[in-house]
């Protein structure tokens, strides 16, 4: 599970079955999302496309041939003022945690945003996100603020906590 093994690549058709099982465990067993049914491989190859064509960043992690999570960046709002702010998602398989891989993932994430032209990233992380909280930060995300009982799922209210990063001088001004 070592990450110096690991390959960050794009997603491909071959890799949405595996995210849709990867999500699928967060959708039913944690907070961490807000979903409460699970995407379908074909849902998730249909965003994966729609990210691709527009220039985001869908990527996935391999270790021995398998995929072991994914990361995205996708436009934070969809109004036009928003088009150089997006949010970012990293997901891994449960037994996958802890070995580095989700820190591969966001570098790469955050390398395919500077590539797309966004400026400005957004993680919204449900309370009890401990490890998501401290591998943002690790990467220079600052808290934002705190959205209050925005999510009810699994009989209780959740907060959400944003973070922001800034890529500021990496970014190419717009034009």
């Amino acid at each position: 599970m070592a990450a110096s093994t690991a390959l960050v690549r794009p997603a491909g058709s071959d890799d949405y079955d595996a995210v849709a099982a990867i999500y699928a465990y967060y959708v039913t067993e944690t907070v961490i999302t807000f979903d409460e049914t699970s995407p379908s491989a074909a849902d998730w190859r249909r965003r994966g496309e729609a990210l691709h064509a527009a220039g985001m960043p869908f990527l996935v992690v391999e270790v021995g041939g398998e995929v072991a999570g994914f990361g995205y960046a996708s436009q934070w709002r969809p109004k036009p003022a928003y088009r150089h702010s997006a949010e970012n998602s990293v997901y891994l398989a449960p037994d996958r945690t802890g070995g580095g891989l989700g820190s591969l993932l966001v570098a790469a994430v955050l390398d395919g945003c500077v590539a797309a032209g966004v400026r400005q990233v957004v993680a919204v992380i449900a309370e009890g996100g401990d490890a998501s909280v401290a591998l943002h930060r690790r990467y220079g995300f600052v808290e934002a603020g705190r959205l209050r009982s925005v999510g009810f799922k699994h009989g209780r209210w959740i907060d959400t906590l944003l973070y922001q990063l800034d890529l500021g001088d990496r970014t190419a001004s717009p034009a």
